[in-house]
């Protein structure tokens, strides 16, 4: 059991630092920055480790990306509502293109619906409560699908099988 949890800590840890060194890869999109690592992130760490691991992965790297100045305090919805997702359709269906699905929808719409109370309320912007659902669609959609194609080739080449059971 520890060895488990163990295993998922090393590999969650180096999937944030991969978040982090990627981190200067964003789109801005008006006052955000779209992030599609961290997208892709999400649905690697939805099929390699579960939902809850995808959360804590996604909330570390938002918050060492705005403690580094690289990342808003909108990071933080976007990133674990979309991980939540992905992870949870994952661990239930066990089919990808749900998760894509999911993890687009979670981080697109309802990142973008809790982006706004938090882009009101905590930072002082002027904003509809829509205004981040396009960006975060657009953020998503990008690292969905470089994720789908790294997935894509992990299975062809029989790696996904080998990454999971080093992740499990």
């Amino acid at each position: 059991m520890k060895h488990e949890t163990l295993k998922k800590l090393a590999a969650s840890g180096m999937m944030v630092a991969l978040i982090i060194v990627l981190s200067g890869f964003y789109i801005p999109v008006g006052a955000s920055k779209c992030f599609p690592v961290q997208h892709m992130m999400n649905i690697l760490s939805a099929v390699l480790l579960g939902p809850f691991w995808g959360v804590g992965i996604a909330f570390c790297a938002s918050l060492i990306r705005n403690l580094m100045g690289t990342g808003t305090l909108m990071a933080f919805p976007g990133s674990m509502v979309g991980a939540l997702c992905c992870g949870l359709v994952f661990s239930k269906t066990r089919k990808f293109l749900p998760t894509y699905i999911a993890e687009v929808a979670g981080t697109g719409i309802l990142g973008g619906l809790l982006a706004y109370p938090v882009a009101v309320y905590l930072m002082g912007k002027e904003a509809a409560l829509f205004t981040y659902v396009v960006p975060f669609l657009v953020s998503t959609a990008g690292g969905t699908l470089i994720a789908a194609v790294l997935i894509g080739i992990l299975l062809k080449t029989h790696a996904l099988g080998k990454l999971r059971e080093l992740a499990q």
